[in-house]
């Protein structure tokens, strides 16, 4: 592959992952289910995850329930190996 095609098919990724998160921001996801840890209490400090639409993930403090991450299906299912993987273990 030459340069240039590297370069335009490197575009075309870039806009396609691009076009995947404005999608996923536009949704509107008021009426979601979110979800803690098993065992932890809605009115305790936690992470809360939602499901969207084709495999995306939002996912939120239970703090700060206006501030909400989204994440695609790729997104988060390298989040999630990467932890698995002790990829965010601080050391």
């Amino acid at each position: 592959m030459t340069d240039a095609h590297a370069s335009t098919a490197d575009s075309a990724l870039a806009a396609e992952k691009q076009r995947q998160k404005d999608e996923l921001y536009a949704l509107d996801i008021s009426g979601v289910e979110w979800q803690g840890a098993p065992g932890t209490s809605p009115d305790e400090e936690r992470v809360e995850i939602a499901h969207l639409p084709e495999g995306g993930v939002a996912m939120r403090s239970s703090l700060d329930k206006e501030t909400v991450l989204r994440y695609t299906k790729a997104e988060w299912d390298a989040f999630v190996l990467g932890a698995r993987d002790g990829e965010f273990d601080l050391r």
